[in-house]
């Protein structure tokens, strides 16, 4: 059975430089996998869009539908991942979790202060301004994880917790249990 080890946090959280740690620990080959990977990767045609040629509110939802399927696709194929996302949509979370319910899932909270998460948006200058604070502000309320993490701790401590915590027996299997509806 596939793996995933899902980092789910804010803009600019750090869920990419804990994603390459462990890639380079993990005992199993695992691939990385976010978004960002496609964005950079010139999969999507961001220039046309930038152009307004695209609509990118219109190219979403079908874009994302096809990310989550692909993801499966490549757990059903055998293949471990280490998938960075943020879920910032309704309905994301239970159609992932229904896409990912015959895996292994160890869903990781990655939490970074505010004034911390706005310092780093500047110095990356590739998110809209205000995007990491969005975040902050509402894409962990409800959830529950199996394994909490501040990017502020040190990354070989925050890579060994994951790593003790994906060999664990006794994880709840978090992400499968879903945020009550309010």
């Amino acid at each position: 059975m596939a793996s995933i080890l899902f980092i789910h946090g804010a803009s600019s959280s750090g869920k990419s430089t804990l994603a390459r740690a462990l890639q380079r620990r993990v005992s199993a080959p695992f691939w990385h996998i976010s978004i960002d990977h496609l964005r950079d990767s010139g999969v999507l045609p961001l220039d046309r869009v930038k152009a307004g040629d695209f609509d990118w509110k219109a190219m979403r939802a079908p874009f994302f539908d096809g990310f989550h399927r692909s993801l499966a696709a490549y757990a059903s194929a055998g293949n471990n991942l280490i998938l960075e996302h943020i879920l910032d949509t309704s309905g994301w979370h239970e159609e992932l979790a229904a896409l990912f319910a015959p895996y292994d899932v160890l869903f990781i909270g990655l939490h970074t202060d505010l004034e911390e998460l706005k310092r780093r948006e500047v110095a990356r200058g590739n998110r809209p301004l205000g995007s990491a604070e969005e975040d902050f502000q509402s894409i962990h309320k409800g959830l529950s994880y199996d394994l909490e993490l501040s990017s502020q701790d040190p990354l070989d401590d925050n890579v060994a917790r994951v790593l003790s915590a994906w060999q664990s027996p006794d994880r709840r299997r978090a992400f499968f249990h879903m945020p009550a509806k309010g």
